[in-house]
């Protein structure tokens, strides 16, 4: 640039090099402003990422997604102690099959000939060994007439007529044993009616009607309800019980399978809701009970003030295993206390509450400093929070259901109870896809509750569905 000779010049030069400096200005304020626009899409970006990685690695160890879904993967929910024997346990009783004192028949192996050529047929014998072979007779209907008679009576001439069994109602009909077991295939062991009509066909040459199964469904729905007012019975006197809630299709809707159970009883109901709704309506016992539910942390559930909450850990476990593999700090330490506590005895755990509920305190502390603060990102609307935030905030709202397990001894450290009694709803939706009606759900519901409990008292469930067609059940008996 030459040197100006005047003051004119000098004067053209300053205002064009002020004039560029304006503009130079304007354009780093500008591109001021694209970046840190740019670096808000880059965090937002990142925390997108950050989720669908979450997602990709997200299996039932650390996520609400069911065991069937990790496929070759799958390994168990709650950590287990592998230092044991395997096989059979001390003191286990086996189902190995026993030799009998009085079998249906009898075969003697004999030789009828010696070597030499004499003939052994009328010489006595010795039994020296014996060996039973178990196995099914020929399937066949056994066919049972029914013929109405009359007679007169031979003083007065009047005529009487006999009476057919209440049960008795048509020409030809399935008897009560059939019905069961087209009950127990359908329910129980979630056979299609069509697989059970090709079954009845191959075993016994009649293909059932599919109209019979589903009355057949619909007499022991009937007649199983004052039974399942029995198992309600128990279930609201028991001091701890487990609730869970799986959606299922019916109608083409998304409806919901609710449970409650213990060890010894299952009830179970569909209601075309899972929160409030369904949880305080007629249909659930929950409203009448008043000891211990152990449940998830499913906020509907704590609208209920009038019973004690006890949150599953094993739900907790695999909330925090996520945090961890995201590289949460607080989360690996809590998760340790959490096994350490389990892992104490109880007594143990009584003596030092204070201590451990002190700890709590520390942890949520650590985690309020490591998560980060809520963000807003609109006008309206709630605030942005991360995943472990939810969590710690959760934890620290619920306490005393997180550490219910810690100082009471009958309440478990997980929910895995009402897990297993409502997962084979899940077993029978992949098999038929769905219920075409809500009733059908409804009669699915009450039989498979029955099911359950009589399994758990180990009962022989096919005897007891026949019970249940005869007018009686184990359940009915014990409370007479």
């Amino acid at each position: 640039m030459s040197v100006p000779e005047n003051i004119s010049d000098l004067k053209l030069l300053v205002r064009t090099l002020f004039d560029k400096i304006l503009k130079l200005e304007s354009i780093n304020s500008q591109l001021g402003n694209e970046n840190l626009t740019l670096k808000e899409e880059i965090a937002v970006l990142r925390g997108e990422i950050a989720e669908i990685k979450a997602m990709l690695k997200s299996d039932s160890h650390n996520s609400s997604k069911p065991p069937s879904s990790d496929g070759l993967r799958k390994k168990p929910a709650f950590p287990r102690n592998t230092n044991g024997k395997k096989g059979g346990q001390k003191n286990h009783i086996g189902k190995t099959l026993k030799m009998v004192e009085n079998p249906d028949s009898t075969k003697v192996c004999k030789k009828e000939e010696c070597t030499c050529g004499c003939d052994l047929t009328q010489e006595p014998i010795t039994i020296v060994a014996r060996r039973q072979e178990f196995d099914i007779p020929e399937p066949r209907l056994i066919v049972t007439e029914y013929q109405l008679a009359q007679n007169v009576c031979p003083q007065c001439g009047q005529v009487h007529k006999g009476e057919f069994p209440e049960n008795i109602n048509a020409p030809a009909q399935y008897g009560h044993r059939a019905k069961a077991l087209a009950v127990l295939l359908n329910n129980d062991f979630k056979v299609p009616f069509k697989k059970i009509q090709i079954l009845f066909d191959d075993l016994y040459g009649y293909p059932i009607n599919r109209s019979t199964i589903a009355t057949s469904n619909r007499t022991c729905y009937e007649k199983l309800e004052k039974i399942e007012k029995i198992i309600q019975d128990n279930l609201i006197s028991s001091p701890v019980i487990h609730n869970d809630e799986s959606g299922v299709r019916c109608h083409q809707k998304l409806h919901w399978l609710h449970v409650a159970s213990t060890d010894l009883f299952t009830y179970l109901f569909i209601h075309a809701k899972r929160g409030k709704e369904a949880i305080e309506s007629e249909k659930s016992i929950l409203n009448r009970f008043f000891g211990w539910s152990v449940h998830d942390c499913w906020s509907s559930y704590f609208n209920l003030t009038h019973l004690k909450h006890a949150i599953c850990g094993a739900h907790l476990l695999r909330e925090l295993q996520a945090e961890i593999e995201n590289y949460s700090k607080w989360a690996k330490v809590f998760k340790s206390f959490l096994l350490r506590i389990y892992h104490t005895p109880i007594q143990e755990r009584i003596d030092k509450r204070t201590e451990i509920e002190q700890e709590f305190d520390v942890i949520m502390s650590q985690a309020e400093m490591e998560e980060p603060i809520p963000k807003k990102t609109g006008k309206k609307g709630k605030l942005k929070r991360t995943k472990g935030r939810n969590l710690f905030e959760r934890l620290q709202l619920r306490k005393n259901a997180v550490l219910a397990f810690a100082f009471n001894s009958e309440v478990p450290f997980t929910n895995n109870q009402a897990e297993r009694d409502v997962r084979p709803v899940k077993v029978k939706q992949k098999v038929s896809g769905c219920f075409r009606t809500i009733s059908g759900a409804e009669h699915y519901a009450r039989i498979a509750g029955y099911v359950s409990t009589v399994r758990k008292h180990q009962l022989n469930v096919f005897t007891e569905l026949c019970n249940v067609f005869n007018g009686h059940s184990f359940l009915s008996i014990q409370t007479s």
